[in-house]
């Protein structure tokens, strides 16, 4: 099988969707599939190769950069124009017409191709906007990250049988080279014996890293990692709490590094908000399967996108956009670490459902 992914993003990005596509053609690409990753051009700080900077051998598949102009500034006039163009650019590579399927996780993209007669494959990760609609209907399969966007789909007038749940996943041999506990702590310079209560991912207010940052006031004893976010979310975040003794902003860092600060934790958290709809109902976060992955004890906001995955046996639930409730959360695990720990263990036997090999294998026996 010959596969085209199209994806409309700056790669390589400090962003989740990065390792989520790459990963994604690399399970495809290790399973037999042919596979092209189409990007534009676009203003990058991130100078990186993208086979090096997220750990996929480059010669498993191949990245085709088309040049479009990067309007992505001009606000969403600029980035449809970008789209567009970007769209039509792709419409003139041979393989566009020699792929057996188109595979995008952009409607606004694959919108365009509709009556071309090609297969078209959607990828959707959040709730159906307008174009979103168009598009699931007509594709060949529409492939969704949970079940409340089956359900969302369902309900947007597509049919349930070319909609394919497929979580998103984690790398199984991520932590194959990551030391223990106190030798992470060590390569990182953290405290080898105060508690560690780590978030990784974005500060965007629907991730409830605001929460988990209000709740560290409340336990002094503890040191609160926060690892990621872009540079305008870091300066807020900073200028809100970079003040307070027991945080420490680190920022973005490369992809292979976030596994040795996984690792150093006594406790990882995500407070995702429930004010959210996407956020609360609709993700997969994949830093719940790395989460799961490390064998780490793990504090989340009970809400349905992380219950789909998870139960009480393999992580403590608190409710959402609760500062208190973290705090109880935390600290139980500080207090109850046995009984943390055998939720961790479990937690990462789980994971071996969600390995991204898994999620494309599932993925292609529904294509027939």
């Amino acid at each position: 099988m010959k596969l085209l992914y199209i994806a409309n993003i700056r790669l390589p990005t400090e962003k989740a969707h990065g390792i989520q596509i790459m990963k994604t053609c690399e399970a495809f690409a290790k399973t037999g599939v042919e596979i092209e990753l189409v990007v534009p051009t676009r203003h990058n700080e991130l100078t990186v190769n993208p086979f090096a900077y997220y750990g996929v051998p480059d010669n498993l598949f191949k990245i085709v950069t088309l040049r479009v102009p990067d309007l992505i500034g001009y606000g969403r006039l600029g980035f449809l124009v970008s789209s567009i163009w970007f769209s039509e650019r792709v419409r003139w590579l041979r393989s566009f017409w020699t792929a057996d399927i188109i595979y995008s996780r952009d409607a606004l993209v694959l919108v365009q191709y509709l009556l071309l007669g090609r297969e078209l494959v959607f990828e959707a990760h959040a709730k159906p906007s307008f174009v979103a609609r168009i598009v699931a209907r007509h594709a060949h399969r529409v492939v969704v990250i949970s079940q409340a966007l089956r359900e969302a789909y369902t309900a947007a007038g597509v049919s349930a049988e070319r909609i394919i749940v497929a979580p998103d996943a984690v790398d199984e041999h991520l932590f194959d080279a990551v030391p223990a506990k106190t030798e992470a702590r060590e390569i990182l310079g953290l405290p080898l014996v105060q508690h560690l209560v780590i978030y990784t991912g974005h500060l965007y207010a629907r991730k409830g890293a605001d929460t988990l940052a209000e709740a560290a006031s409340r336990i002094p004893e503890a040191l609160f990692v926060f690892v990621g976010g872009t540079i305008e979310d870091i300066a807020r975040f900073k200028g809100r709490w970079g003040s307070q003794e027991n945080i420490r902003i680190i920022g973005h860092v490369a992809p292979e590094r976030v596994p040795f600060y996984l690792r150093a934790a006594d406790v990882l958290v995500i407070p995702n908000s429930g004010k959210n709809e996407d956020t609360a109902r609709f993700a997969s976060p994949m830093k719940l399967f790395e989460y799961m992955a490390s064998g780490t004890p793990i504090v989340a906001s009970n809400v349905p996108s992380i219950r789909e995955v998870l139960g009480d046996q393999e992580a403590l639930f608190v409710d959402a956009d609760d500062a208190a409730a973290l705090v109880n959360g935390i600290t139980s695990v500080f207090t109850h670490e046995k009984e943390a720990h055998e939720k961790a263990d479990s937690a990462q036997r789980k994971t071996r459902e969600y390995t991204w090999g898994e999620r494309v294998r599932h993925i292609l026996t529904q294509f027939a």
